[in-house]
């Protein structure tokens, strides 16, 4: 069997050489750029009077700015390729063959040369699946040409770190559960974690399908839903490379914290990075036009957490009969809204009855508060054709006005007031645009109202929807994003991570709003956490039949301390070097700043103490600082977090994994909710786990 150091020595070398060519390609091509761009302004007045000389250069000077960047790109993937070229080595012999063929996995493919064989496999290419796939034994793997059989004859894991290999072995398991712990045995990171060198059968399955229109993921917690559903993006761009490009995918995520936390798994994986977003930010610009703000789902959280309202309404107002009662209302808005006059306007006429007949019958399906804009446009069309001449663009802004005269009005606010108002709820404040606040459970009601009133714009450049916290988004979200979005779809979630009272299983009306050609896929095994945290965590939740990978670590601490103050006294400040990251959680903006502010003077003060010099002397106050730098805090406006210690909520800590967590509630509480709040807590903790209550 071949040395596997002194293959590694032989592929670092090549890619080593290949950068140095590639190095050579975009210098050459700076070169030529600045040549064109040269020509260009010592020419551009003596240019052909039609141009065409001077297109020919832009369109050249676009071609070489393409090509330089698509060398940058590949120049940062070999650049990833010299640290780990490759995790993974399988034989196997083809069926009808003597000897066998060696395929090395690894990031991305790479050859000496155009046309040749690749030394190196990326992950998503067909032979790949052989690797995650199957044991020592028959096999078999699906390629362009057809099924390809034969015989894995050997397996090899190898852990590769700046270019030194760290371990390698003979596997006789898929990818051997050993690699696995020792991987989620490591420390966390304030990036999530690529997965590629540890994707498990069930997960390649996931990642790998290419025939469902919208596949669902109901995952338990730690299940690596998030990373399944960002290399099946990756993926699905390898394998659709013609049709499918980055900016073709718009992931809904929960915050810009999350989103800062798996941002970089793409460009890991040989791919750009793709854009993210949170629904909410997306209705807050769908609504700008009417409201001057909106509250977020996070200030809904937190009137629910402090028991000032029972979430009650917030349900009923995202609920299907809440849509229906919509729906009826714009069908009685039909003729409620409208008041038919005739139109006349220099010699052009067109009487009320004629308008009303269109409006009606003609442009019937088109969306209520558009459909006097299509009849101005028949009816304009028509007289511009018999004169023979067009109206300026001056007369045409007042020929609409005089059609939009015909509604009542026009204002969403105003009009979804009115509908609250005939429900028997309260109507919206009467107030100028700049103080108009909505509240939460209005702000999707509202845009629904709007999107079926108005023409709303689907997003076609959008071919594939990443929804991560599924378990989130309410029935009238759902319709929303139906609404917008008629592309492909891959919808991640755990229902047992509600932020609710009860847990929702949102896949029971997906199939009703998204269609019945959707997939539900259950991931039933947790990756992330100790067995012992696990096992702890599906107590608090009720949380049956989840495997549990065994990996073990210390037991759960649990603890009920006099006040709130004592239980942030048990945060460990001084362990900077025994893990990366450790989160202070609690279930409140307030407590978390409370915490934050506690925590960062106790740190001053501990150093001080330890000096046994006083707190204004230079050195202590260094130091003091450093420790104090090591707290942060993250609310909703955070964009990132760093290494040490985090402080935050629970709801903004979903998604998100740390080395040690630190869980701080009332101890007198036990509502539903709160035992959700302390689930999504313990299950973030990848090594150890401290329940902290407090007594009031």
């Amino acid at each position: 069997m071949e040395d596997g150091r002194g293959y590694l020595e032989q592929i670092l070398k090549k890619i080593a050489k290949r950068i140095d060519e590639v190095n050579e390609t975009i210098a050459a091509g700076d070169e030529d750029i600045r040549s064109m761009q040269e020509y260009y302004w010592e020419n551009y007045t003596e240019m052909d009077e039609y141009g065409y000389e001077n297109y020919d250069n832009q369109q050249a000077l676009f071609t070489q700015l393409s090509a330089n960047s698509e060398q940058l790109l590949y120049r940062q993937r070999l650049r990833r390729m010299l640290d780990s070229p490759y995790f993974g080595r399988v034989d196997f012999v083809y069926d009808g063959d003597d000897e066998p063929e060696t395929f090395y996995i690894g990031i991305a493919n790479f050859s000496e040369g155009a046309g040749q064989i690749p030394l190196i496999y990326d992950w998503r290419a067909p032979v790949s699946s052989l690797f995650y796939d199957y044991d020592k034994g028959e096999a078999s793997y699906t390629a362009p040409s057809g099924e390809m059989k034969g015989e894995i004859l050997s397996k090899r894991q190898y852990k590769i770190s700046g270019g030194k290999l760290i371990y390698e072995f003979e596997s006789d398991v898929k990818v051997d559960d050993e690699v696995l712990k020792r991987e989620l045995g490591s420390n966390g990171d304030t990036k999530l974690k690529s997965i590629i060198s540890t994707i498990q059968k069930e997960q390649n399955a996931i990642i790998r399908n290419t025939k469902d229109r919208i596949l669902v993921i109901q995952g338990a917690a730690g299940s690596g839903k998030t990373s399944v559903g960002l290399h099946r993006i990756a993926y699905l761009l390898y394998h659709d490379r013609n049709s499918l490009k980055s900016s073709n995918i718009l992931i809904l995520s929960p915050n810009s914290v999350f989103s800062d936390y798996i941002s970089h798994i793409l460009p890991e994986l040989g791919e750009e990075n793709i854009r993210e977003m949170s629904f909410d930010l997306f209705a807050y610009r769908q609504l700008n036009d009417t409201v001057y703000d909106c509250e977020d789902k996070f200030d809904q959280i937190e009137r629910l957490i402090s028991g000032e309202e029972s979430g009650a309404g917030y349900k009923y107002k995202q609920s299907k009969k809440f849509a229906e009662l919509l729906n009826g209302y714009v069908l009685m808005l039909e003729d409620e809204l409208m008041d038919f006059k005739d139109i006349r306007f220099g010699k052009m006429y067109k009487p009320a009855d004629e308008i009303m007949e269109l409006f009606y019958y003609k442009f019937a399906d088109i969306p209520l508060l558009s459909r006097m804009s299509e009849v101005m446009e028949y009816v304009v069309d028509q007289y511009e054709t018999l004169v023979g001449r067009d109206f300026s663009e001056e007369d045409k802004a007042l020929i609409e006005e005089k059609f939009y005269s015909m509604y009542e009005t026009r204002d969403i606010y105003e009009l979804y007031s009115r509908f609250l108002k005939e429900n028997g709820y309260d109507e919206l404040p009467d107030v100028p645009y700049e103080k108009r606040v909505l509240r939460y459970e209005d702000v999707y009601p509202m845009l629904y109202l709007k999107y079926i009133l108005l023409k709303s714009t689907e997003h076609k450049n959008i071919r594939h929807l990443v929804i991560d916290e599924m378990q989130d988004y309410s029935y009238m979200q759902y319709l929303i994003i139906a609404k917008l979005f008629k592309c492909r779809m891959t919808i991640l979630g755990d229902k047992d991570q509600t932020i609710d009272d009860e847990s929702i299983d949102v896949t029971g009306f997906l199939p009703s709003i998204l269609g019945r050609d959707l997939r539900k896929i259950v991931m039933d095994k947790g990756y992330r956490n100790t067995a012992e945290i696990a096992e702890y965590a599906a107590g608090l939740s009720g949380v049956k039949n989840v495997k549990i990978l065994d990996r073990h670590g210390a037991p759960v601490c649990e603890e009920i301390c006099e006040s709130f103050e004592a239980a942030l006294d048990k945060v460990n400040l001084d362990d900077s070097t025994s893990f990366e990251t450790t989160a202070v959680l609690v279930m409140s903006e307030a407590e978390a700043l409370k915490a934050y502010h506690y925590l960062k003077k106790k740190a001053m003060k501990d150093v001080a103490s330890e000096d046994r010099v006083d707190f204004t002397d230079e050195h202590s106050n260094k130091k003091a600082g450093r420790q104090s730098e090591d707290i942060t805090y993250i609310d909703k406006n955070s964009v990132s977090f760093n290494k040490g210690i985090i402080v935050t909520t629970f709801y903004l800590a979903k998604g998100l994994e740390f080395d040690r967590v630190y869980t701080i509630y009332d101890s007198a509480r036990s509502e539903r909710l709160y035992s959700h709040a302390k689930y999504i807590c313990a299950t973030r903790a990848l090594h150890e786990l401290y329940m902290l209550g407090y007594e009031k």
